[in-house]
Parts: structure tokens; C-alpha cells; sequence
């Protein structure tokens, strides 16, 4: 408001209260057309909008500068909506030689897999650009504190990603993985600071829970169960968490609930309910906003029929070579555990930043490790790689590869916390 000059100070002082009355009533009036407009969006376009990646948020991603004090804009964008495009130039971030980490199961180019093409692609938003991952900027965000990836072996891959992301900026001799029973853990010695992976397929307690000797034929789940776990992640300052896989092994599941004696079968969408209320309720119970901060990750999208892209073919996604370009959602991906995660984040009190990662991966059929991994710790034999519509591996990503893309995506929100 500019003041004018006027002839007596007490005019002044009267008229000071209306205008400031009609700013309020403005004001408000503005909020409730906001809340109007928030709620029909929300009952008619929600769950659109959640299944084509726009989920039940929209983010603010800063595209930051070299100086770590400034930033060169901000938009309000929908990072999960875009395109792969090609890049030979800055892609990828990281080679299998350059990361002593990796395990065997994901470097596919070791493991004889004969192009590279998948490495070159970068996820591209339509609305605005992923800030450039900057190792140095994020050990200083991570600086005395540790970042823990929470789930099964694609949560395992993510963590595999960020270790290599990371290891290039941290001296020899000043970085260290070593494991304990259901943990890896990244040491950066300088920063004072982990990255974790804790292996828990099922998010709460079941049978499958030993890091190593986990493959039974009869799952059971303990789905009010969760404190054998929690215990890890109490204190953690970041947690990622992502369950997925596990659950589609068969429609149905072995479950407990109250009585460790009473095993029943469940309908998986049921049971997957009942487990991330469990985990909810953990966190409302135990997680600190104010020094601690979850996310999710949507589920990983497979692609065991390439006739979903390839009308008339009888294979998978083994010797693809490009991404799916356009519009696409494969039966890899189930709608119904999507609806549960979101109804199930919407109910907490907690914050939980949900990233949905399903759709730009869902394109991206050329990324697996089909014959090019191992399976029980062994590599394909000649006569399993000779047979890959029986023996490729649809579910897990090389690396370098798609679960980089997930952690630039989990880098611009550090960022952004970090800077706001």
C-alpha cells in the first residue's frame, strides 16, 4: 500500500483499518475459491493425475548453480512427467570400471551383454530440468547423517546407484562398504556420513527376512509385525522405503495377524493394505519431523511380454535396445497396490514424500539385466542365456542405468530441503 500525502494525520488513521479489513476479506475469500478449486481437482482428476505420474503433490525444483549459495530458478513442476531422450555427452554418470562397488548382479557389461545403449538415455521432465547431480553437494547435505534405502533387491539396486554416484568424489582410503547381518553399509569417512541398505521385501516381518538365505517357496507374511525391523530404522535421518515385488509372487499370501499361530490365506491387495498400515502407524509413532525425513518409492514396473509393446511377439524384454516411446502402462505395474500407497500416504500425519518413479521406468524395457546377471550367486550358464524367454531377468536394472534416474529425481529433493 503507498501512502499519499494527506492533511490530517487522523483521516489517515482511519482509513488505515478498512483497507487493511479489505485485504483480509480478499485474502480469504481467496483461500476458499483455492480450497474449492483444490477439492473438485482432487475428486475428479486425483487419481488420473496419480497414474500418469503427478501423484497427489506438485514439486518445486530448484535448478541450482555451481555456487552452492544461489540458484538459478525455481519452477513449480512435475518431474515423473517427460521423455527419455538421448545423451551420449553427460550420460552415463558412472562405468561398472569406476565403481568398485557393484555387485555382479546388475554390471551387465561385464557379464557379456554386448550394447550400451542403455545407458545413454536421460530422463528429460516436460516442464523444467533435474538439477545436475553434483556428488560433492549432496555429501554435504548427508554430511553426520545416514541415508538408509529400506527394501528388497531393486531397493538394493537404488542404493548400489547412489554408492556409485557418490564413491568418485571421496579419496581412496576415505570410503569404505562393508556388510552386517541384513545391512551394507557406505562409509564417507570425511563427511561423517552412511549410506545404508536394509533388506526388508516385505516392509514388515515375514519368513523371506535373511539377507542371504531368503528364497522360500511358502511366504508368510507377519502383517501387524514390524518392531524386528523398526529397530534398524529408528534415528535414521533420511529413509527411503519401497515393497513391491515380494507381494506379486502368487494373487494370494500366507499371512499372520495377531495370532503368530494363525496362518491364513490373504487376497495380496488386501494383505499389502494391512502392511502399510502397520508400517504407518510406525512411523506416526516413532518418526520426528523435525530431524527426520521418509520417502517412497513407487513400485519398479517389469516387462515379461514384449507382446504389450509388440503386438504378435511371444518374448520379453530380453535384446531391446530402445526405450517405449509414448504413452504406455504395462501389466508390470498393478493399479491397485498404487491406490493402496497413495490412500495409505494421505492417511498419515507423518510427511512421507512419495516419489513415482513407475511411470518414465515402465518405458524403459531396454534397461534389464535379462541373461546378463546371475541367479543364487552364480551366473547364467551358456544353456540358461541360450534360453531367455525362460531365463531373463525382467525385473532388475543394470547399472549404470535406470535407478540413477530415480536417484537424480531423490538428489533434487535433498537439494531442495537443503536450500529452502
Amino acid at each position: 500500500m503507498t501512502s499519499q500525502q494527506s492533511p490530517n494525520r487522523a483521516k489517515y488513521h482511519s482509513i488505515l483499518p478498512i483497507a487493511l479489513a479489505c485485504v483480509l476479506v480478499l485474502g480469504t475469500a481467496r483461500l476458499v475459491f483455492d480450497n474449492l478449486k483444490s477439492n473438485r481437482e482432487s475428486i475428479f482428476g486425483q487419481w488420473q493425475l496419480w497414474l500418469r505420474g503427478g501423484g497427489f503433490h506438485r514439486y518445486i525444483i530448484n535448478a541450482f548453480d555451481d555456487d552452492d549459495n544461489s540458484y538459478e530458478d525455481i519452477e513449480d513442476c512435475n518431474v515423473f512427467d517427460g521423455k527419455w531422450v538421448w545423451d551420449n555427452v553427460s550420460r552415463p554418470l558412472y562405468s561398472e570400471e569406476s565403481c568398485p562397488f557393484l555387485v555382479k548382479q546388475v554390471t551387465c557389461q561385464r557379464n557379456g551383454r554386448p550394447d550400451k545403449s542403455y545407458q545413454n538415455w536421460r530422463w528429460q521432465p516436460n516442464e523444467c530440468n533435474l538439477p545436475r547431480f553434483n556428488a560433492v553437494k549432496l555429501l554435504r547435505i548427508l554430511k553426520n547423517k545416514r541415508l538408509m534405502f529400506v527394501g528388497d533387491s531393486i531397493q538394493r539396486g537404488q542404493f548400489d546407484s547412489m554408492v556409485c554416484m557418490l564413491q568418485s568424489a571421496i579419496p581412496d582410503g576415505k570410503k569404505s562398504l562393508h556388510k552386517v547381518p541384513s545391512k551394507k553399509i557406505f562409509y564417507a569417512q570425511e563427511y561423517n556420513a552412511t549410506v545404508e541398505f536394509y533388506w526388508a521385501p516385505f516392509i514388515i516381518e515375514s519368513n523371506s527376512d535373511h539377507s542371504t538365505n531368503h528364497s522360500v517357496l511358502k511366504r508368510l507374511v507377519k502383517l501387524d509385525r514390524i518392531a524386528d525391523h523398526s529397530k534398524n530404522w529408528e534415528g535414521v535421518d533420511i529413509l527411503v522405503f519401497e515393497s513391491y515385488v515380494w507381494w506379486m509372487y502368487k494373487p494370494i499370501i500366507n499371512a499372520t495377524y495377531g495370532n503368530l499361530n494363525d496362518i491364513q490365506e490373504y487376497n495380496v491387495t488386501t494383505a499389502y493394505k494391512m502392511a502399510l498400515q502397520t508400517w504407518a502407524n510406525w512411523l506416526d509413532s516413532s518418526i520426528n519431523p523435525q530431524t527426520q525425513k521418509v520417502f517412497f518409492m513407487s513400485l519398479s514396473p517389469t516387462h515379461l511380454w514384449s507382446s504389450e509393446w509388440n503386438p504378435g511377439s511371444d518374448g520379453n524384454c530380453f535384446n531391446e535396445k530402445e526405450p517405449i516411446h509414448g504413452p504406455y502402462w504395462g501389466m508390470g505395474t498393478n493399479r491397485e497396490i498404487m491406490k493402496v500407497v497413495q490412500e495409505t500416504i494421505q492417511g498419515l500425519k507423518t510427511e512421507v514424500t512419495f516419489l513415482n518413479i513407475t511411470q518414465l521406468s515402465d518405458f524403459r524395457k531396454d534397461a534389464h539385466t535379462t541373461i546378463y546377471t546371475e541367479r543364487k550367486g552364480k551366473l547364467l550358464t551358456k544353456e540358461q542365456k541360450a534360453d531367455p524367454k525362460n531365463f531373463a531377468d525382467c525385473i532388475h536394472w543394470c547399472l549404470p542405468g535406470v535407478p540413477d534416474t530415480w536417484n537424480e529425481i531423490l538428489y533434487a529433493h535433498l537439494l531442495q530441503e537443503f536450500y529452502n
